[in-house]
């Protein structure tokens, strides 16, 4: 039974994707999702890669809760499954080509209303309570529950200001403008992430190249194993950039000293912030190498705007605005994404059914991150530290606390457990 009200959700990417589903499957009569570009993802449109590490049981505990419909449709295309790289196992990568028309259109036979070239520049407030949000070019959107998804990085500005300028990213801030925190507007501060020298943000960790331009050899390696590593000389080595990443859980040794490429259908994802094109055709298999966007010095910066937000994802302060993805903390990751997202969609239907609404099981994967990510914020490194599933000290954590696991059926009876199955009231995988 659907619930009376409108569910507003800024932000087209992972997060807000998951946002937009959650809501509708919580009982939301109407969903809009407002998107500032044409297409759908974000980062994911150069992305890929699922399931790796404890991505695995993160992805099968929400579906064990009824919030599995987004890792199916990364799982029907995969380009590869089960794929073992340095310091990760058993990785999905999805089709960085075909996965964007598959969710667009699951989400519209799901009932989401997509509005793109929407971006949001304004929002509105009453006592605690947010009324509306605005669009570039005067457009005034109403709604009784709101849900901020705008992700971390951009605007240009912030890319020359605290990177390289703009590398001509996924998320193309020149052709459809930059992201507006909407909790500034408010008047909000928001969190910061640094880097351990003390600047502002960090790169966004990889970069694709076109699999076309790889030597037949090196394309059909990729094709057949999914993964390929080239050992680069010690004179082009570039250790320092690992510092600089934002996915942490890919900042091994292994990677300095290697060139990582994973395939993505039509495209090969070269896991650092970037390398020079030149010193890129030096290596075995890429003399003639050409990327898909600028590899020279520089990728997009994140972590710039973290919302304060309670365990529930709610905004302090306002009653029925809700975050996710790297609005609503330092995760990094698809799946990552794709949790708080649900989370935060799940309770803008609760509130519109004049509901409380609920933080995630601590005894749950996707719960513990969450709250582990707030806890974070406390510690001496807390601007410093990301929190993801697949590496880090967060995958520490979840091994110590017996949470990693790969045994579906030992996952579902942890999420029964916890009293979580069904939760978000939709199918699973």
């Amino acid at each position: 039974m659907k619930t009376a009200g409108t569910v507003i959700i800024i932000g087209g990417g992972w997060a807000g994707v998951a946002a937009a589903l959650a809501a509708r499957q919580g009982g939301a009569a109407k969903t809009i999702l407002l998107e500032r570009s044409n297409m759908l993802l974000g980062c994911g449109l150069a992305g890929g890669i699922m399931r790796n590490n404890g991505r695995y049981a993160a992805a099968e505990e929400m579906a064990a809760m009824g919030a599995g419909a987004l890792f199916s449709i990364t799982d029907a295309v995969s380009t590869h499954r089960g794929v073992d790289f340095p310091g990760h196992k058993h990785a999905w990568l999805y089709s960085t080509t075909r996965i964007e028309p598959a969710v667009r259109s699951f989400l519209e036979k799901a009932g989401v209303e997509l509005r793109f070239h929407s971006r949001v520049t304004d929002i509105e407030q009453e006592r605690g309570q947010i009324r509306a949000v605005a669009c570039h070019g005067g457009v005034r959107v109403d709604g009784d529950v709101f849900v901020e998804s705008t992700g971390s990085a951009g605007s240009t500005g912030n890319c020359l200001r605290y990177g390289s300028g703009c590398a001509m990213c996924t998320l193309r801030c020149p052709a459809f403008g930059p992201r507006v925190s909407l909790t500034e507007r408010l008047g909000l501060e928001d969190v910061i992430g640094m880097r351990k020298d003390g600047t502002p943000g960090t790169f966004s960790g990889a970069f694709e190249v076109r699999k076309s331009s790889l030597s037949p050899d090196l394309a059909d390696k990729l094709t057949g194993e999914g993964v390929a590593v080239i050992p680069i000389p010690a004179e082009l080595t570039h250790a320092e950039v690992l510092s600089k990443k934002s996915c942490q859980q890919y900042a091994l040794h292994e990677f300095a000293v290697n060139l990582i490429l994973l395939d993505m259908g039509d495209a090969a994802k070269v896991m650092t912030p970037f390398f020079p094109l030149a010193h890129m055709r030096r290596l075995p298999g890429l003399e003639s190498v050409v990327s898909s966007m600028c590899t020279e010095n520089g990728n997009s910066v994140r972590f710039l705007s973290r919302a304060p937000r309670d365990g529930a994802l709610r905004v302090e302060g306002f009653s029925n605005f809700f975050c996710a993805g790297e609005k609503s903390g330092f995760f990094v990751g698809h799946t990552e994404a794709i949790v708080t997202g649900s989370l935060a969609g799940h309770n803008a239907a609760r509130v519109l059914e004049g509901k409380n609404p609920i933080s995630l099981p601590a005894g749950l994967a996707c719960g513990d991150i969450i709250a582990a990510e707030q806890e974070g914020l406390a510690l001496e490194d807390g601007l410093t530290r990301r929190y993801t599933f697949s590496g880090g000290a967060y995958f520490t954590r979840m091994r110590e606390k017996d949470l990693y696991s790969t045994d579906v059926e030992s996952i579902r009876r942890r999420v029964h457990t916890a009293g979580a199955a069904g939760l978000f009231g939709g199918m699973g995988s």
